[in-house]
């Protein structure tokens, strides 16, 4: 029986197109500042996101690490956060023990931060508080389940940071799922922004590699701080090499993926015991409730596996499938079928 694997996007494998642009890519070394194929894909993420440079690193995490300690440069101070967000919720508390932010959590509803809640949580300067500087935001919102933060709201958030003073850090893991979904651009989402980091490796099914963009000085100082926590890549053109492919190959075709969630969705809801908020299921991403099982998450994730599907738990009462160009219309009908079989 083969394995369908919903457990994340993280899981997508390169495409050929990839594989023969890594293999034929044109190589330097990028802590010089020569290796051409870098330096194209930092050109094309800038431009798609109407910033002036950026910066090629490992990971989605170590792309928001660096931003944050490229925004504190050792002064640090207080980060609003949602409370919810990914880089304070799964990135190892680097924003702390590394960047030397205090965050200063913000309650999420449904992904969704409130301007006014946001506002309140910057507190006036004081001797006995750190100094709120930055705030930062995520498009989508994985622990929602993939939700898109509205543009309009988005930038609202933006605006009430930059009235008091404060930088904008944008984890946009997925934000060219966000702007499909909303049917604007990246760029737009970008330009309200002091810094923005997106990943290669998720739906744009890239093996690694995320880029940061900003200002030309902004991305300067983050190449030192690259530099810090060992992000000194040299050959690293055989990474670009499938961003490239990436960005002009794969981001309109994540509407597919968004289109099979939804029939993800509308299958598992139909199953008893597990229920699905149809109006959350916005991108690739589809958080399922199995309370009605009356099974732990631990219960239910072995079940499933067991008939072939592989998910993400999210205890005490929910699962995570996401939908990626691995998982089309006839792996979704699959596995419903299989969910249905396994929890009858």
């Amino acid at each position: 029986m083969d394995m369908l694997n919903f457990r994340s996007d993280t899981q997508t494998l390169p495409t050929e197109e990839m594989l023969d642009a890594m293999r034929h890519a044109e190589l330097g070394d990028d802590v010089f500042g020569e290796d051409p194929t870098v330096n194209k894909l930092q050109d094309m993420a800038a431009r798609m996101l109407g910033k002036e440079a950026a910066l090629l690193v490992i990971s989605g995490t170590m792309g928001n690490l660096v931003s944050l300690m490229t925004h504190a440069d050792g002064l640090g101070g207080e980060v609003i956060v949602d409370s919810e967000a990914h880089v304070f919720y799964y990135e190892g508390g680097g924003m702390c023990s590394i960047a030397g932010w205090t965050p200063m959590p913000v309650r999420s509803h449904a992904g969704m931060l409130d301007p006014d809640e946001v506002a309140a949580a910057i507190r006036k300067p004081d001797v006995h508080y750190p100094t709120a500087r930055l705030l930062c935001l995520e498009n989508t919102h994985n622990r929602s389940g993939g939700r898109v933060v509205p543009l309009d709201l988005h930038k609202r958030l933006c605006a009430v940071a930059h009235e008091r003073g404060l930088a904008v850090h944008l984890d946009g893991a997925r934000i060219f799922n966000a702007a499909i979904a909303a049917g604007v651009s990246a760029a737009d989402y970008a330009a309200d922004c002091d810094s923005v980091q997106f990943c290669l490796s998720k739906s744009l099914s890239c093996p690694l590699g995320s880029v940061i963009v900003g200002t030309r000085d902004f991305i300067e100082r983050a190449k030192f701080h690259r530099k810090r926590v060992g992000g000194g890549m040299r050959q690293a053109g055989v990474i670009a090499a499938a961003g490239i492919v990436a960005l002009t190959k794969m981001i309109d075709r994540l509407a597919d993926d968004h289109a099979n969630a939804k029939l993800l969705a509308r299958g598992a809801s139909d199953i008893p015991g597990l229920s699905v908020d149809m109006a959350s299921v916005e991108t690739n991403m589809v958080n399922i409730d199995h309370t009605g099982t009356g099974l732990s998450t631990d219960e239910v994730v072995d079940k499933l596996k067991a008939a072939g599907v592989l998910v993400s738990p999210r205890p005490p009462r929910a699962i995570r499938m996401v939908t990626s160009r691995h998982t089309g219309r006839a792996e979704v009908e699959e596995a419903v079928a299989r969910m249905r079989s396994a929890l009858g």
